[in-house]
């Protein structure tokens, strides 16, 4: 098991948010980014028969269609032992290099892929 990172208070919101979305819903992953004007965005994994996207993907898809030009951070809450590729590709898509917080289902962040 990966060992804790420490996170400032602002990307520990946006984890509580992914948390959130993952509870609230009951989907494998939740996930939440922050854009560049602060604003945040937090979505699920989507599993339907005619569109999947992954918990990121879906966080980052709401951010664009909200407006947003760039992100600073994006968490994800998933039961992996990585960020999925897919996932990563979507926030590199819109910032090359914000950070992305992998987190367990307790909130823990277990790692920082930048």
């Amino acid at each position: 098991m990966a060992e804790p990172t420490a996170v400032d208070p602002e990307d520990a919101k946006i984890v509580t948010l992914a948390r959130s979305a993952r509870a609230r819903t009951g989907a494998a992953e939740g996930a939440a980014v922050r854009d560049t004007d602060g604003r945040t965005y937090a979505a699920c994994t989507v599993a339907l028969p005619s569109l999947r996207l992954t918990a990121l993907q879906a966080a980052v898809a709401a951010a664009v269609a909200s407006g947003a030009e760039g992100l600073e951070a994006a968490a994800v809450v998933t039961e992996a032992d990585e960020v999925d590729g897919a996932s990563l590709a979507a926030v590199r898509d819109l910032t090359g290099d914000a950070p992305v917080l992998r987190a367990d289902t307790a909130g823990k962040v277990l790692d920082v892929v930048s």
